[in-house]
């Protein structure tokens, strides 16, 4: 994944300022796993797989209030996991799943290890059948 530069760095006089708005691929990565790691945000994002929603269709059956739900929305959409809109009065929010595959693919690498002791826990239990 290539980073993004959202503001270019300048040099000023004999130094560098460095642009601390590069949004690298790291800090995709740390949105991403910040944004999953709420269950109501969980639950958010798959209410948004089967559709577009408003804030408000959102917000009701999380019994919270629009304030709260919004707070939400901006850790989503700053993940960039969503994309809001406006419709006249409405907000709409549809899901944006792209950026998970990079947490699945990091997630993806570690599963070799649970996956091997798995495995091992497997033929230990069929040995003390044996």
């Amino acid at each position: 994944m290539e980073d993004s530069t959202i503001w270019l760095t300048v040099g000023v006089g004999c130094g560098t300022v460095f642009n601390h708005m590069v949004k690298s691929s790291a800090a995709r990565l740390d949105a991403v796993f910040h944004a999953l790691a709420d269950p109501t945000r969980r639950q958010i994002l798959r209410e948004l797989a089967a559709g577009e929603r408003t804030v408000g269709d959102i917000a009701r059956p999380h019994k919270m209030s629009l304030a709260a739900v919004s707070k939400h929305i901006k850790v989503l959409e700053s993940a960039e996991l969503i994309a809001r809109e406006r419709r006249g009065s409405f907000h709409i929010v549809r899901l944006h799943a792209r950026p998970l595959k990079p947490a699945e693919e990091w997630i993806a690498f570690y599963s070799r290890f649970w996956n091997q002791q798995l495995d091992n826990l497997e033929k230990y239990l069929e040995g003390d059948k044996a």
